[in-house]
């Protein structure tokens, strides 16, 4: 009985690491909330009753986790958040329920996050404006839809975003919403900007200096907006602000397989691939980010930082 207990819960973990490195699991949000879920389910049915061997398990469990995807700090954060007080609990019940606890506050502050986004966010776009969207993030499509059904007859052009084409994903969900949507493909996107009023993007990552880590491509719409002065707003939850960056940690930005981007055969073997999956969008690029404790600018990121972490960024590994 034991040993098919811990093979169900290395299970929850394997499916959750390979949902997300393989791109079944999108979003930052998404991926933090599977991670905080697959905790959840490791502390839920974990077989032992050992405090210690509980705690260098969970540990193991969060690590493996991580993996998956190093760049989303929502991952770090939701992962984190789950394990609150477990080094603190005196009995492993404590522990145990404090993971189950955490991972399922965690999960619901989020989706209460993405709608209270999407409440502020909308405020922003004005009956009549032009919208530009990158990638697929349900926080921006929130703050779009919510701004449809406030009744503002808006357009939006949603970009391919390759080579995982997650545009496709972008436009069935902003049709779904009744939104006025074109695709265009990411090389388009500075010949359409002179149309666009205002861009909508979502977060990766958030540093200290209020520079943004998002899909690659990200950077080169800001620019574009910048040059065309459409402004440009990053919708995030506050849990993908990276602290540890407040200390000189780098974002590690991840490289994905060529097989993304060019099939076996079809370039000489001594022709290099980049694929990077997140690009950098200086803060310069950016005038608003919005969240769910309401819209700063990206110089205000540091302070809020300080104030959400405060003594315990010290800890942080």
């Amino acid at each position: 009985m034991v040993r098919f207990r811990l093979q169900v819960v290395n299970d929850i973990i394997r499916t959750t690491v390979s949902d997300i490195k393989d791109m079944r699991i999108r979003g930052a949000g998404r991926i933090a909330r599977a991670g905080a879920t697959a905790l959840v389910g490791f502390a839920d049915g974990y077989a032992g009753r050992d405090l210690e061997q509980f705690r260098k398990d969970l540990r193991v469990a969060a690590g493996t986790i991580l993996s998956s995807r190093p760049t989303a700090v929502s991952l770090w954060n939701g992962v984190h958040y789950s394990m609150r007080g477990v080094d603190s609990a005196e009995t492993f019940e404590a522990a145990r329920d404090l993971v189950v606890d955490n991972g399922k506050e965690f999960c619901v502050n989020s989706e209460q996050a993405v709608a209270k986004i999407a409440k502020i966010g909308a405020k922003r776009i004005k009956d009549g404006d032009v919208l530009m969207t990158h990638c697929n993030s349900s926080v921006a499509i929130g703050v779009i839809a919510e701004a449809v059904r406030q009744g503002k007859d808006i357009k939006v052009f949603a970009t391919e975003s390759r080579p995982w084409r997650q545009g496709i994903l972008t436009v069935n969900d902003l049709s779904k919403a009744g939104v006025d949507t074109t695709l265009i493909i990411d090389s388009a996107v500075r010949s359409v900007m002179s149309r666009v009023d205002r861009v909508f993007v979502g977060a990766d990552t958030i540093t200290s200096s209020g520079s943004l880590i998002n899909k690659i491509g990200t950077s080169q719409v800001a620019m574009a907006a910048s040059e065309a002065r459409a402004e440009v707003n990053v919708c995030s939850e506050t849990y993908k602000f990276s602290p540890k960056t407040m200390f000189g940690d780098v974002v590690t930005i991840e490289e994905r397989d060529i097989s993304e981007v060019v099939k076996p055969g079809e370039i000489p073997e001594d022709v290099a691939v980049f694929n990077p999956v997140f690009d950098t969008t200086p803060a310069k690029y950016i005038d608003n980010i919005i969240t769910e404790i309401g819209i700063m600018a990206p110089g205000a990121v540091y302070g809020v930082m300080a104030k959400m972490f405060g003594e315990s960024i010290f800890d942080l590994e």
